[in-house]
């Protein structure tokens, strides 16, 4: 028995299911689900798993939950006991009760506060689920058969760790003595499908205007700087943005969690490695921009820049390879280049803040801004350019602008995007490269459309 579940590769999540009523998802029959599964390990022949299919499986499994259910004493109808193999399915092949909530394509993230407690987000509202864990050893199993199959890990001795699941959704976990009543998980669900920029137009995210200019942007080879807080959509915008490179350049992307899903045939995927047990062998997003700019790549996509990696962007942006772009955490386009600035200032040189702002002016062609409103809605709300320096000061100009007009009785954010009247200094460099837009999008006040 060399093969255990804790090792599987995770299943494709089946179908979501109602079974809310069936009494299975109770405190009691989270416990019975557990047992069982226990049992199994013991009964079933586990080193023809990896080889069977769900549905091969369901049949030897049916067998053994019949008759310890029947040793128990326990009387299940037909739909329930097939509500419970599916769980002890999950159990075995998947990460348990987590399953229906990964397979609900409307979910777009899940919290697990302790195993007793588990939220979801759907349409930016959240929502108390009646999942549950049996207890905080069965959560903690779960959260390292997530983390071991991207080559982490979490104990007490390193109780935080990020990861990511096969379809590239982002996992957080924290455990004691760290989270004080708990482990906490959080997990950023992402679309099989990738997002494309048509979606988050019929989203209205943006208007199919500004759409055309970050087209054109990226065509044109301009490097892009995407800032917005926590769920705001960054990655999705990144994502969405990249489809536009064309399919014969090289692309490199660097991440902490790869979750990055661009659609071109010459992607070459960088990923971190934390410390191992003994403190060494961590690879840092600074080390693999650096390694990136050796493996001839035609532009640089970086998932997030956190610190001195934002040195190593700058300088890649700023020797040949434009077109490259990144996210950051900021409340604003100024913010966001003053935090890149704060970014530089970590990686230890010994350079002025206004050699660090020229680098900066030099190096970002566009911010973008995204926000996540109110009524949980994520938007563009700002689309600026940097044009150079002004004395010590990086000199930008808005270009798109959200203006909030109301909220209406069901409390959604009434507001529309619109033109600043700011011809932006790129519209010269497009047109040399056979991209045309029309000049009338820029009217002062122009609702975008």
């Amino acid at each position: 028995m060399l093969w255990t579940p804790d090792d599987a590769g995770l299943p494709t999540p089946r179908p979501p299911r109602d079974d809310q009523s069936s009494g299975v998802a109770s405190p009691d029959g989270v416990a019975l689900r557990v047992r069982i599964h226990q049992q199994l390990l013991d009964l079933l022949n586990l080193s023809a798993l990896e080889r069977a299919s769900r549905e091969q499986l369901r049949g030897e499994v049916r067998g053994v939950v019949t008759r310890l259910l029947a040793e128990e004493k326990r009387l299940l109808s037909p739909a329930q006991t097939d509500v419970l193999i599916d769980d002890v399915l999950d159990e075995l092949l998947g990460l348990g009760p987590l399953e229906p909530l990964l397979a609900d394509h409307t979910i777009n993230d899940i919290l697990i506060n302790t195993h007793s407690t588990v939220y979801v987000e759907r349409q930016g509202q959240l929502e108390l689920t009646d999942v549950r864990f049996e207890d905080t050893r069965h959560l903690v199993r779960i959260i390292n058969k997530i983390v071991s199959a991207v080559g982490r890990r979490v104990d007490e001795s390193q109780p935080m760790v990020d990861a990511r699941l096969p379809d590239g959704s982002r996992v957080n976990a924290i455990i004691p003595p760290l989270a004080v009543d708990g482990p906490l998980v959080s997990i950023r669900k992402f679309a099989h499908d990738p997002i494309r920029m048509g979606t988050l137009v019929e989203l209205q995210s943006l208007t199919q205007e500004m759409a055309t200019i970050l087209e054109g942007v990226v065509r044109a080879r301009r490097n892009i700087l995407i800032s917005g807080g926590t769920g705001s959509g960054k990655t999705t915008l990144l994502n969405a943005m990249s489809a536009f490179i064309d399919d014969r350049e090289r692309i490199v992307t660097i991440e902490d969690s790869a979750e990055l899903q661009l659609q071109q045939p010459h992607v070459g995927r960088l990923e971190t490695r934390p410390p191992n047990i003994e403190g060494t062998g961590e690879v840092t997003l600074r080390d693999l921009v650096r390694n990136a700019l050796r493996m001839r790549p035609d532009r640089i996509i970086v998932g997030e820049v956190r610190a001195g990696e934002a040195f190593d962007m700058l300088q890649a942006m700023n020797t040949g390879h434009e077109g490259s772009m990144t996210t950051v955490h900021a409340n604003s386009p100024r913010d966001a280049l003053g935090r890149v600035e704060q970014m530089i200032g970590m990686a230890g040189l010994e350079i002025s803040s206004r050699s660090i702002r020229q680098q900066i002016a030099s190096a970002i062609h566009l911010v973008v801004q995204t926000e996540r409103l109110e009524d949980g809605r994520r938007r563009i709300v700002s689309i600026s350019e940097i044009v150079g320096m002004e004395d010590d000061v990086i000199s930008m100009q808005e270009i798109f602008r959200f203006r909030r007009l109301s909220r209406d009785g069901d409390g959604r954010v009434q507001g529309q995007l619109e033109t600043t009247g700011v011809r932006p200094k790129f519209m010269e460099l497009l047109s040399t490269r056979g991209i045309q837009l029309p000049h009338d999008i820029f009217v002062p006040g122009r609702i975008s459309r």
